[in-house]
Order: structure tokens, then C-alpha cells, then sequence
């Protein structure tokens, strides 16, 4: 049975000096480190057979995934699937005790946690990334693939395909900053879902990461 691997992988840090939720935002750019951590992705998986990269249009994923694409000689595609969650609360400060969280206005988006009210569904979020992740395993059958995407949408794509509820705590998140969530199927059936760091564990309570 032919094996193929979706890598997913989380973008790099951003540079994002004032502490905002980003989101979707125009002009939110790698930081010099997370420059350095997309190349050092790149090297992680310079030995693999990747034969297809595409990534989410906004630009900390497009940077991310240049050096990887480049060094597999290979044509960066874009899939709006990847994409971040769309947010009420974008341009702001949400840290809990901190900011938007603490101003009565605001509260009305709270109401449902389990859906999330201030929010993009997760139902809804699961089923386009579970759509980007089939497209690429298609497009690399026999080999692997790499998607660049984000966290939250990354961690929801995980939490749905290992059947667990998709309402959660944010700060319990396994999905460091350019992390790989590597899906490995065995013809079109998932098999198997393999987490790495090359980089290294970051913190999920940072905001702007």
C-alpha cells in the first residue's frame, strides 16, 4: 500500500513587538528568529522525499515555506484552506486578565466557548484543513508534502482526527512554533499522526507567537 506523509507545519515566530492577536492582519512578518527557525525546518527536512509545499497567503506562512520549497526545488503553491481562524478580537490584546478580556463590550463574544462565539467554528475550521491536508496528500502520493499553517487551525485539524472534542484550553496546545504535525497515511486511510519540534517547545500562552 502506497504511504504518503502530510507534514503540517506551524509557521515561525512573528515579529509582533505590541502583543496583539494578529490573525488574519495584513504586515505581521517572521521575526529574526523565525527567519531562522523556517530555515532551520528547511534543514530538518532537506533529506525528505517532499515533493509538494503550499502554504496558508498570509505572509509569516508564505516565509516560512520558501526556504523548504527552495531546497526541494520546488514551486510554492497557496491553499486559502490554511489559512488562519477568522477572529472577533483581531488587533487586540486577549492575554487572559489583560486587555479586550477585561472590557464589559466584549463579553457578548464569550457567550460560547464551545463553538467559539468570538469566532470561526471549529466544526468548520476542522473540515477546510482536513480538505487542505487530502489535497496535498494527493498531490504527493508515494512521497510527502508540506503545508504551512497556523496554530489554531493545526491543532483543531489534530484534536478532530483523533476524535476528541474540539473545544479546548489554548494554553495546553501541543503546537510549537514551527512544529511539524505530521499525518501519515497508508493509501487514503490516515494511519498514524507523528508530532515533532525541530526547533524546539515554545510556550502556547505567548501571544503573538
Amino acid at each position: 500500500m502506497t504511504r504518503t506523509v502530510v507534514h503540517m507545519l506551524r509557521h515561525g515566530e512573528v515579529h509582533n513587538p505590541t502583543g496583539v492577536l494578529y490573525g488574519r492582519m495584513p504586515g505581521f512578518r517572521l521575526s529574526e528568529l523565525g527567519e531562522k527557525q523556517a530555515l532551520t525546518v528547511a534543514e530538518h527536512l532537506a533529506d525528505h522525499d517532499v515533493v509538494h509545499v503550499v502554504a496558508s497567503p498570509l505572509e509569516r506562512a508564505q516565509q516560512t515555506a520558501t526556504p523548504i520549497a527552495d531546497a526541494h526545488q520546488l514551486e510554492l503553491d497557496t491553499d486559502e484552506r490554511l489559512l488562519e481562524s477568522i477572529n472577533q478580537f483581531e488587533g487586540l490584546k486577549v492575554a487572559v486578565g489583560d486587555g479586550a478580556l477585561r472590557e464589559p463590550q466584549h463579553w457578548p463574544k464569550l457567550v460560547n466557548p464551545f463553538r467559539p462565539s468570538w469566532g470561526e467554528p471549529y466544526i468548520d475550521l476542522a473540515h477546510r484543513m482536513l480538505g487542505a491536508a487530502q489535497r496535498a496528500r494527493a498531490a504527493a502520493e508515494g512521497h510527502e508534502a508540506v503545508c504551512v499553517s497556523h496554530q489554531l487551525p493545526i491543532w483543531t485539524l489534530r484534536r478532530f482526527l483523533e476524535g476528541k472534542r474540539l473545544w479546548h484550553d489554548p494554553r495546553r496546545r501541543q503546537c510549537s512554533l514551527a512544529s511539524l504535525t505530521s499525518l501519515v497515511f497508508e493509501g487514503e486511510k490516515l494511519d498514524r499522526i507523528v508530532y515533532t519540534e525541530p526547533v524546539g517547545a515554545t510556550n502556547p500562552r505567548v501571544t503573538g507567537a
